[in-house]
């Protein structure tokens, strides 16, 4: 378990969290396969205060399924029974080596079936990603976390 991503979502339920930290700590991590990827992850966003936090909030999303490279679910949330249940809103999506916005090399991306939204991936551990969601027209990119469900 990544102790860094534990001290930053502490921070981040107590005070925004930079852009230009999180930029640097994205272009830090070694990047992530697509395979990688595979499996069910809960996760969250960061404080930055980026319009698209208050919306997944309302959707009470809690993080992704990636059923196979080419199957993703981008939306899972919980249910009021607190069951994870996928929320068709935003579509299906897929995996594929991209290189991000200022990076030199490829990582895990998950593009969009339907929207102009690519999520970029970097390791923090075994079972933890940083996660940078790149939707054309945004001002600034939103920035999450997922941890690999057993």
């Amino acid at each position: 378990m990544s102790t860094e991503l534990d001290q930053v979502l502490k921070r981040s339920t107590q005070e925004r969290i930079g852009l230009t930290e999180l930029d640097g700590w994205f272009a830090s991590l070694p990047a992530v396969e697509a395979d990688f990827m595979l499996g069910r992850w809960r996760g969250g966003v960061f404080n930055t205060g980026h319009p698209g936090e208050p919306l997944l909030g309302q959707l009470r999303w809690v993080g992704k399924n990636f059923n196979s490279t080419e199957a993703v679910d981008p939306i899972v949330c919980e249910d009021a029974q607190g069951q994870r249940v996928v929320n068709p809103v935003m579509g299906s999506a897929r995996l594929r080596m991209v290189v991000p916005p200022g990076a030199t090399g490829p990582t895990a991306s998950m593009v969009y079936d339907v929207h102009p939204i690519i999520d970029h991936f970097k390791r923090l551990d075994n079972d933890s990603v940083l996660g940078v969601m790149d939707r054309r027209g945004d001002s600034s990119p939103l920035y999450f976390w997922l941890r690999r469900l057993p």
